[in-house]
């Protein structure tokens, strides 16, 4: 079921890098619980708009933003803090990136920064974490050992259990799968459609299969702009615009 309300709320988003504008007018609205996938060539603007969502681009110089998102009501920009967003709106990149630290101790480090001390309840974030990452089985004897001894998919599945340490509420993933192998990228794609029943997933992907496979709705992304955001069946079976139907049939891209 989809709540009525959007979980992201996002109108006339525009974004200038300095003075290449970047991002045009955006208006979406992006629901809970569901998967919505970000297609488009490269360059087109797929992961900086998936980065503003939870405010990764005030890391960058020369950054302007201004439009509205909010998140549940709440404005991004001004009703709350970076830290607070991204506690709640966690992000899963393209190359994994565990620490170079303990199993346990890259699923434990963000709880840590939230005041979780006691070792119990560590462990059972540690447990409940990769079992939502469908990797606990094959991890549960090796927590001590260093995440950087873990094959390509699995240290993906890492970092997305650890994202869900912090128990947040929505899930960025930008090309998640596109440095993993075939059969990796399947658990990853099983794992996403598993995961929307707790959480709301917005994946960026050059993978046009995937965003067929995996997501209830697509957004078509062309030079900083979106062309075309439907539902994935419709979007791809009955495309709105002739640039979404050459893209998507290969002619450009």
């Amino acid at each position: 079921m989809t709540d009525m309300k959007p979980k992201f709320d996002i109108e006339k988003l525009n974004l200038h890098y300095g003075s290449f504008h970047a991002l045009k007018d955006i208006n979406m609205q992006i629901s809970a619980h569901e998967i919505t996938a970000f297609i488009g060539p490269s360059g087109c603007g797929k992961s900086t708009f998936l980065k503003t969502l939870n405010r990764m681009n005030d890391l960058v110089e020369n950054v302007k933003i201004d439009g509205k998102v909010e998140l549940d009501g709440q404005n991004i920009f001004k009703d709350m803090d970076a830290i607070t967003l991204r506690h709640k709106v966690g992000m899963v990149f393209q190359q994994p990136n565990p620490f170079p630290k303990s199993i346990y101790d890259n699923i434990a480090y963000g709880p840590r920064i939230f005041g979780i001390t006691r070792k119990a309840d560590l462990d059972e974030i540690v447990e409940k974490s990769l079992r939502q990452a469908a990797i606990w089985d094959e991890l549960k004897d090796r927590l001590n050992k260093s995440a950087l001894g873990l094959s390509g998919g699995q240290q993906q599945r890492l970092c997305i259990a650890r994202t869900l340490a912090v128990e947040p509420e929505v899930i960025l993933m930008d090309e998640p799968t596109s440095a993993l192998d075939p059969i990796s990228t399947s658990k990853i794609e099983d794992l996403a459609m598993e995961l929307k029943d707790k959480y709301t997933i917005v994946i960026v992907t050059h993978n046009m299969q995937q965003a067929a496979r995996i997501s209830d709705k697509t957004a078509f992304f062309l030079l900083g702009e979106v062309v075309e955001y439907n539902n994935t069946s419709d979007l791809f079976a009955n495309p709105g615009d002739e640039r979404t139907e050459s893209y998507i049939t290969g002619r450009f891209g």
